[in-house]
């Protein structure tokens, strides 16, 4: 009798740790939902107009109201270098919105960098103030500056600038990567970096990916000055892009 009240007690305690088995989630099963930002800008306007800027932000069917970041980014073409970052108002309802004017005639894009999810994304437009860009010596700047070359189709990158950079301490150098409004995984990302103090010689840094898109490295820098990198970004798909911008180390 005892032997088979033990056998019940060992089936019952097998079915039970069974079903708990089954009822536990690791988190492995959530379906990541693709974060989606609809930009929508003024695409031309006069000097001086009011140049709105609109970004929809969803979750899968969710509106997104509680965002980490919306920021918009905005430049003179051929003029990445120059951006200018403006914060976003939330107006609730996943909408973010923000506004600007231009004091000259050109062709200026508009970036908006999006965290929310723990995800990011940066989709960018482009506005037309007067009468457009002066092409006279166009291709000369844009020669110099070396930022915008010919994109692939659907590409864009996006460099958080150091802002507290200081000699001897470790300085956290971040690319966002995006192709078709979605991060670009699994890129060869390297940083090229040269300055004044470093007279010839130039510095090959290669990145690790921490997020999907998000390449990130460390590096510790020995003099003060104005340094340029330029971010080498490289791909099985024959895909090889490269963007140029400076930053202070104090």
């Amino acid at each position: 009798m005892k032997k088979k009240f033990s056998a019940l007690i060992m089936i019952f305690g097998l079915i039970v740790l069974s079903a708990c088995g089954k009822d536990v989630d690791d988190g492995s099963s959530m379906e990541v939902l693709p974060l989606i930002v609809d930009l929508s800008v003024t695409e031309h306007a006069e000097i001086g107009e009011t140049v709105k800027m609109e970004a929809l932000v969803t979750y899968g069917d969710e509106k997104v109201e509680d965002a980490d970041k919306v920021v918009y980014e905005v430049w003179e073409d051929g003029k990445k270098d120059d951006s200018v970052m403006i914060d976003s108002v939330n107006e609730k309802n996943g909408l973010y919105t923000a506004e600007t004017s231009f004091d000259k005639d050109g062709l200026y894009h508009i970036q908006v960098h999006v965290d929310a999810k723990r995800l990011h994304t940066m989709p960018v437009k482009e506005v037309t103030i007067g009468k457009g860009p002066n092409t006279e010596g166009h291709d000369d700047e844009h020669a110099e500056h070396g930022h915008e070359h010919g994109h692939t189709e659907g590409f864009s990158l996006h460099f958080v600038k150091p802002e507290h950079a200081e000699v001897g301490v470790h300085t956290e150098l971040m690319t966002h990567v995006q192709i078709d409004g979605q991060p670009l995984e699994n890129a060869n990302v390297r940083y090229e970096i040269w300055g004044d103090s470093l007279g010839e010689k130039h510095l090959w840094i290669d990145t690790d990916e921490l997020k999907p898109g998000e390449y990130t490295v460390s590096n510790t820098f020995n003099d003060a000055g104005t340094y340029t990198v330029k971010i080498h970004v490289k791909n099985d798909d024959g895909l090889h892009e490269h963007e140029e911008f400076t930053f202070e180390v104090h």
